[in-house]
């Protein structure tokens, strides 16, 4: 690895700004559609000319975008890539995509306190934040669902061993897309959403556009609180690194105490790293709930407090490291 950094490069903050400004502008969308001139450009997107040129130009100046002629603008193969739904959500401004950008404003509070800032920065906790705008929200659950990261793999078993699953627990599961596509492979299984209201409230055309409508069920609540009991797996795919230690420790508990009856797995995918190697990454967890992702050692000792053990971990088929533990 080299020693030598570009501090002027590391430390701009024009670039990621202007990103986040054009396509919350939806200025590709425009050029796509085959708008160049700078005035139609601006017209468009409802702004300034001349302070839309400038911002474009500084992209050009980076690789985004080219500028043909004066005053006109057009896509290059790099600036196609923001035409992507799912790069469009994670910068949108107008939808939380804003406000994650926004928390990194409170870092050095984070730093300094050991505490997500995102409650300095924007005066509510960030699900608090999420409950309190259902706008926000709902770009949230899209930008975790199948239009922000595309059709998710329902291979969430170590060794993909479905022989004694009849019933999945989908734990912090959003609006059900992860869940619709275990069912869909796997058409003996059924099927169990939770997550909070709002959020499950627009499963319903996600299972059925799926066709497992029949098979899925939800339970509308917070996953801190007890869970439906007695499935064969409890599934936390990218959401105990959403949480500190404490709170993690109580959601794992939750699963063992549900999985308990009928000796059930629960699976975690996503924010555990192999091994005892330093966990790298996930800065903005810190800012914004004060999550974190973790080594395999960390985890087996988050999960021994919350009466689990370690059975069985490594990648599935998409490379994915894959956790599974039993009630002790």
């Amino acid at each position: 690895m080299s020693d030598k950094a570009d501090l002027r490069a590391l430390s701009d903050l024009a670039t990621p700004w202007s990103v986040r400004v054009v396509v919350t502008l939806g200025v590709a969308e425009h050029m796509a559609a085959g708008i160049t001139k700078i005035d139609e450009l601006a017209r468009k997107a409802d702004c300034d000319a001349e302070s839309l040129a400038r911002v474009l130009r500084h992209l050009v100046d980076k690789g985004l975008f080219q500028e043909p002629a004066k005053g006109e603008f057009t896509l290059n193969e790099a600036a196609r890539g923001l035409l992507q739904p799912r790069v469009r959500g994670g910068l949108d401004l107008d939808g939380s995509a804003g406000r994650l950008a926004g928390a990194w404003s409170g870092l050095l509070t984070a730093v300094r306190t050991g505490r997500p800032s995102y409650e300095t920065v924007f005066g509510r906790p960030w699900w608090e934040d999420l409950e309190a705008n259902p706008e926000i929200a709902a770009s949230y659950d899209a930008l975790m669902g199948r239009q922000g990261r595309g059709v998710p793999d329902p291979a969430i078993l170590v060794d993909d061993d479905w022989e004694d699953v009849r019933h999945v627990v989908d734990v912090g599961g959003g609006t059900g897309a992860m869940l619709a596509e275990i069912l869909r492979a796997h058409p003996g299984v059924r099927g169990t959403l939770v997550d909070l209201p709002r959020t499950v409230a627009r499963s319903g055309e996600v299972f059925e556009s799926a066709g497992v409508a029949d098979r899925a069920t939800v339970s509308a609540q917070s996953f801190l609180d007890p869970l439906p009991p007695g499935a064969d797996v409890y599934l936390l795919a990218s959401v105990l690194l959403d949480w500190p230690d404490d709170q993690a420790t109580t959601l794992l508990t939750r699963c063992a105490e549900a999985a308990a009856p009928n000796n059930g797995r629960v699976v975690v995918v996503g924010g555990v790293s192999p091994g005892g190697a330093p966990s790298r990454g996930a800065l903005l967890l810190m800012v914004m709930t004060g999550g974190k992702t973790r080594n395999l050692d960390q985890f087996r000792d988050l999960a021994a407090k919350a009466g689990l053990t370690v059975t069985a971990a490594g990648d599935g088929p998409s490379g994915r490291f894959i956790v599974e533990s039993r009630p002790t």
